[in-house]
């Protein structure tokens, strides 16, 4: 699996497509690839490509979902996927208390994404540098 990281609008999804020649049709904006989606995919060896990862936790979590274990089972059957994710953590701690948990949450789980991922991409102006 390879992870993709940076801020709102830095060109993640454009550097995805061109550095891992992944066409539209493989990214599920969102949302993770149901059962017949990835193995389609699979069998065509494409890459599944999960884009705005952080907004899946949050429509997730709100919908009482296991974030953690969905996505975990993700990654164990779709270990060629890449990920892509914005950094919410930085800047001023929300006032409401579910953005704040919201916002844990989503950086707990790109720390358990890193270590389980082959590579580790940080992505700014369109431009991304390997960091594992």
């Amino acid at each position: 699996m390879i992870l993709v990281v940076g801020g709102y609008s830095q060109g993640k999804l454009d550097f995805v497509k061109e550095q891992f020649h992944v066409s539209d049709e493989c990214v599920f904006d969102s949302a993770l690839p149901d059962k017949e989606e990835r193995e389609k995919l699979i069998s065509e060896k494409k890459k599944p490509v999960i884009h705005n990862l952080h907004k899946w936790i949050r429509k997730r979590s709100k919908e009482g979902g296991r974030v953690e274990e969905e996505l975990a089972s993700f990654i164990k059957n779709c270990p060629d996927s890449v990920i892509i994710c914005d950094e919410i953590g930085n800047g001023i701690v929300p006032m409401d208390p579910f953005e704040r948990v919201y916002r844990e949450r989503t950086g707990r789980i790109l720390i358990d994404a890193a270590k389980e991922a082959e590579e580790v991409w940080r992505v700014i102006c369109a431009i991304g540098q390997r960091i594992k």
